[in-house]
């Protein structure tokens, strides 16, 4: 009996404190659930993810501009995967006990690397665009140097809006929102910058990226068209043929990681407008922080040349003199 009544008692995350938050009571096995599910996708993520990125920085076969927005993008999605235990600890534990100023930190991390994905998708979506329905162009306009000035420059926008995002909220504040209680940390958000970072970051980038994906799709499909009835009639297929059915097929895969990104993310953009159960929020949270899982998944099977280098890595044949020059097959 005197158990029962302990167990019932009110725990706080600070009991030394008087403005302590709640502590939200959790069942043993939850505890266990969680935190084996975060860690297993937390070393599956920076597992596969690195292996991209050692990938297509020591092969220099790789060394394309799109291949170059690949390695951006699994750089962001390893960072997901770095702070995912954090994450699993505050919705476990519901309480923050690392301060005020590491928290306004996690926040500006977190909502970079968010508004860093959406990011990359649209340069991913752009370098498809040019590739598959200016091909002739292509190498002039699209060139290694410039991706990389352009990531550059999306990284530096996105940290500044974050910053400003938060600093407008008040996060950088130690004394920041007295109403809320000591132990926590949300990102509270005013309606104004809901409305503003939904903009940005969700009504604009998509519909752009669903475009230019439709006009890819159906340049592919009259590509492929031509190319078939020339191999059927028997007719010579030039190498620019085989060429463009690559980039079609290229496209088709950087598709697929898109429509991965949708699934997972507008379910967190429609129900951040919306009042749900915090159990559903964090279910919705933690697909988000999947969608870092998934992108290597469709690299590998779709992407002959991850397999390859991915084995060379793994049997650490990648430290072999010369072994990045090594006939790593680009086509897709």
């Amino acid at each position: 009996m005197a158990y029962e009544i302990e167990d019932q008692e009110t725990q706080y995350c600070f009991p030394d404190i008087n403005s302590s938050c709640v502590k939200e009571k959790r069942s043993s096995q939850g505890y266990i659930i969680i935190y084996l599910f975060a860690s297993l996708l937390s070393a599956w993520t920076v597992f596969l993810n690195l292996l991209v990125i050692i990938s297509i920085s020591h092969f220099k076969k790789l060394h394309t501009p799109t291949n170059m927005i690949i390695l951006s993008l699994a750089v962001n999605d390893l960072l997901i995967g770095v702070v995912m235990p954090i994450e699993a600890i505050r919705q476990t534990e519901t309480c923050w006990y690392f301060g005020n100023i590491f928290c306004g930190l996690y926040l500006l991390f977190i909502s970079l690397l968010m508004s860093a994905s959406l990011s990359n998708l649209v340069l991913i979506a752009v370098d498809r665009y040019v590739a598959v329905c200016h091909p002739l162009l292509y190498p002039q306009k699209i060139t290694i140097t410039k991706t990389l000035m352009i990531i550059c420059l999306s990284w530096v926008w996105l940290s500044a809006y974050s910053i400003a995002l938060l600093i407008n909220n008040g996060y950088f504040d130690t004394s920041h929102r007295s109403d809320e209680c000591y132990g926590e940390c949300l990102a509270i958000i005013s309606f104004s910058w809901i409305i503003t970072d939904l903009f940005m970051s969700f009504m604009f980038p998509c519909p752009l990226i669903m475009m230019l994906y439709l006009r890819i799709f159906y340049v592919v499909h009259q590509q492929v068209k031509v190319i078939n009835s020339l191999m059927k009639g028997g007719k010579c297929v030039t190498e620019g043929s085989v060429k463009r059915k690559s980039e079609s097929k290229a496209a088709l895969t950087l598709g697929i990681i898109v429509a991965v990104y949708m699934l997972c993310w507008i379910p967190y953009y429609i129900c951040s407008l919306i009042v749900i159960s915090s159990t559903a929020m964090i279910v919705i949270i933690w697909a988000v922080y999947a969608n870092s899982a998934l992108n290597p998944l469709v690299y590998a099977l779709f992407y002959p040349w991850f397999k390859k280098t991915a084995k060379l890595i793994v049997t650490l044949k990648i430290l072999q003199p010369a072994s990045s020059l090594s006939n790593i097959c680009t086509q897709h």
